[in-house]
């Protein structure tokens, strides 16, 4: 009695079905920035008051100006505080505009674009 067998041969090939062509662009610029420069500076002011005082005053803000009492023990015949001064110190602020400056941007452009599959035949 035959025996009978099927067998299955299976066969890939590459086919092209298209290609991609991409494109890339530089483009740069230049462009002149100008940023303010900030800077502060601290005057300080001493100022004599010379007033006999029960205890050391705080420190105490007035608008921009920062007041630091200094004490001095003076020596009596009974001992006594005595303010000798303040110091005031100020916040300055200066607003100064930078040189202008050359800064070159650069930006990418992409295209792609989509060809017809090569007629060469299989690969």
């Amino acid at each position: 009695m035959p025996v009978v067998a099927q067998e299955l041969e299976v066969k890939k090939r590459t086919v092209e079905s298209g290609r991609v062509r991409i494109t890339k662009q530089v483009h740069e610029r230049v462009e002149a920035v100008e940023e303010p420069l900030v800077s502060e500076r601290v005057v300080v002011e001493r100022v004599a008051i010379d007033r006999v005082v029960t205890e050391p005053p705080a420190t105490r803000q007035e608008g921009d100006t920062l007041i630091v009492p200094v004490v001095e023990e003076v020596l009596f015949v009974e001992k006594r505080l005595v303010l000798k001064e303040e110091l005031r110190i100020t916040r300055v602020r200066s607003v100064e505009m930078s040189p202008p400056e050359r800064v070159t941007l650069r930006r990418e452009d992409v295209r792609v674009e989509r060809l017809p599959p090569d007629d060469r035949g299989e690969k």
